[in-house]
């Protein structure tokens, strides 16, 4: 396994320090290596000889990579584009990486197309086929996402002000149509910590969010927080918890 000292003393510096700098990639990450793992599991617990199954997760893996494909050119776009301006050469490894992971993607997504079309005999091999594949693929962008969130994130803190990074993450978000928005916060608010999924739904109000808009944040979240984290969410929005309804 390739060594990571110099990153890993970076973060931890940075926790001694208690740095508290926007970072662009910590909660869009969190969510994908939560829909990564969850997709890989779902792929390996999936049974063949039921054809309903099959099919939810074939849609599901298509799903995912349509997310993943999404995103790579949000951030070769947005992210990319404002480094090499002021660090020239600086995302080129992480470049050739998106380059393979659109490949691996095309890859994926064949597999998953003919999973959905497999004969009962073909699907238990169709389905170890597209779980190996789907593992390499999970490894791939974890190993990619701490690069992203040590190397490059450090040149966008040594390059750009906080301002000029919400900038940037704002004109992103923009581009996102709401339902891609709406399935990102189902994944994304359940695996943040409290101060972070507040900071976000806050971050929302701020930025003019019609109401209708954090309800519906809100109600694609509540199902995957326990009672303790959605009283605690209401509570810091200023919203009491209705009594009765428990979160699942």
């Amino acid at each position: 396994m390739q060594s990571h000292t110099q990153e890993m003393a970076a973060l931890a510096e940075a926790a001694r320090n208690g740095q508290t700098r926007f970072n662009l990639y910590a909660g869009i990450h969190k969510a994908m290596r939560a829909m990564l793992a969850d997709t890989l599991h779902r792929i390996g617990r999936t049974d063949p000889d039921n054809p309903e199954e099959v099919a939810d997760t074939a849609q599901a893996v298509a799903q995912m990579l349509a997310f993943c494909h999404s995103h790579v050119q949000h951030e070769n776009t947005f992210v990319h584009t404002a480094l090499e301006s002021r660090c020239a050469g600086v995302t080129q490894t992480v470049a050739h990486d998106h380059t393979g992971h659109l490949h691996h993607i095309a890859e994926l997504g064949r597999l998953a197309a003919s999973l959905a079309e497999a004969s009962t005999q073909q699907r238990a091999a169709s389905l170890q086929s597209l779980y190996l594949l789907f593992a390499l693929f999970v490894a791939d962008n974890l190993a990619h996402m701490h690069v992203e969130e040590t190397a490059l994130n450090n040149a966008l803190w040594a390059s750009h002000t906080d301002a000029e990074i919400l900038a940037i993450h704002d004109a992103l978000v923009a581009t996102i149509p709401f339902e891609e928005t709406l399935w990102t916060m189902r994944w994304m608010l359940p695996h943040l910590h409290a101060g972070e999924r507040l900071a976000v739904l806050q971050g929302m109000k701020a930025g003019g969010a019609p109401a209708e808009a954090i309800q519906a944040v809100l109600e694609a979240a509540r199902p995957h927080l326990n009672e303790r984290e959605w009283a605690q969410l209401l509570r810091g929005l200023g919203q009491a918890p209705v009594p009765g309804l428990v979160a699942v």
